[in-house]
């Protein structure tokens, strides 16, 4: 029988929107500022269109101005960068985000790269990127920032000196997430799918965030005994077991098993996931606070 604490992140993420929304009414109570988060969805892909409406329900129920651009999936590539100049020049909004993935004919690393670096929640653009890597103020990306808190609670704000293992190496996750816990004083290494001996660096790990894609991959024997483990994985695999046609989500890491060596671990559903629109509500926040030269709240 597993001992290992189940990290609610459902639990943490209204947490965090809560203590937003204290900041969010603190700004318009003190300065008469309200922030804005404008994002912008090109095409009908249902999936980003949950999502972009999830976003504006949490950004409005946080106090704060929702701004949703919608258009159409043949919008011109030019089209879609004048908009993003507009709202770079324009002080009432406070956080740019455009919804991926883009159509094929949209270069995706010319629509991040237009969005002002001060405004961009999602923290992609190169100069966010090298704020991180270089240790000054950024906007970070939502999710490894939602794995960062979860760390901080679970290990009391302190975590020097863990020896950490990020299994992953995006632009999203994976390379964010090791410049987060270098920040940390971590000692980090970054592993992937074609790391050898990938299962015993993985039990040398004392945090271990898996954010590689393949269903289950982590096995309960790559867990070092009493490790952490922080699973950010979405995969949607069949559920016979729930009828035919039926499918369920997983994680990165075989939960049942990893939960008999961990000392914690996030669950999937209901770990990381809930955190990442929450971080986005706080980046939106911080952003406003600093485009105001307002110090930003540590949130």
């Amino acid at each position: 029988m597993s001992d290992a604490k189940i990290i609610d992140g459902k639990a943490f993420a209204a947490g965090l929107r809560e203590r937003v929304a204290a900041e969010v009414a603190r700004l318009l109570e003190d300065h008469g500022i309200k922030p804005c988060l404008t994002v912008i969805l090109v095409g009908e892909d249902p999936a980003s269109q949950v999502y972009v409406r999830n976003k504006g329900t949490q950004t409005e129920e946080a106090g704060m101005t929702s701004v949703t651009h919608r258009l159409d999936a043949s919008t011109p590539e030019d089209e879609l960068l004048t908009l993003i100049e507009s709202l770079n020049n324009d002080p009432g909004c406070n956080g740019i985000l455009v919804q991926l993935p883009l159509p094929d004919h949209i270069d995706e690393s010319k629509v991040l790269a237009a969005i002002d670096p001060d405004k961009d929640v999602d923290g992609f653009h190169v100069i966010n990127v090298g704020r991180l890597w270089t240790g000054q103020e950024a906007l970070v990306p939502c999710t490894p920032y939602g794995c960062l808190l979860m760390l901080r609670d679970h290990f009391g704000g302190n975590l020097s000196g863990k020896r950490a293992l990020v299994l992953g190496r995006s632009n999203i996750v994976g390379k964010p997430m090791a410049a987060l816990l270098l920040g940390e004083s971590c000692t980090v290494s970054i592993a992937h799918s074609r790391t050898q001996d990938l299962a015993e660096r993985c039990r040398e790990a004392d945090i271990l965030v898996a954010a590689v894609g393949r269903p289950e991959m982590v096995q309960g024997d790559w867990v070092k005994p009493g490790a952490v483990v922080i699973d950010v994985g979405i995969n949607r695999v069949p559920a016979p077991e729930k009828g035919e046609g039926k499918t369920k989500l997983v994680g990165d890491v075989d939960f049942t098993a990893a939960a008999m060596n961990a000392s914690a671990i996030t669950p999937v559903p209901g770990g990381v996931g809930p955190m990442t629109i929450a971080c986005l509500l706080r980046n939106t926040v911080v952003a406003a606070c600093r485009q105001n030269g307002i110090d930003a709240p540590n949130i």
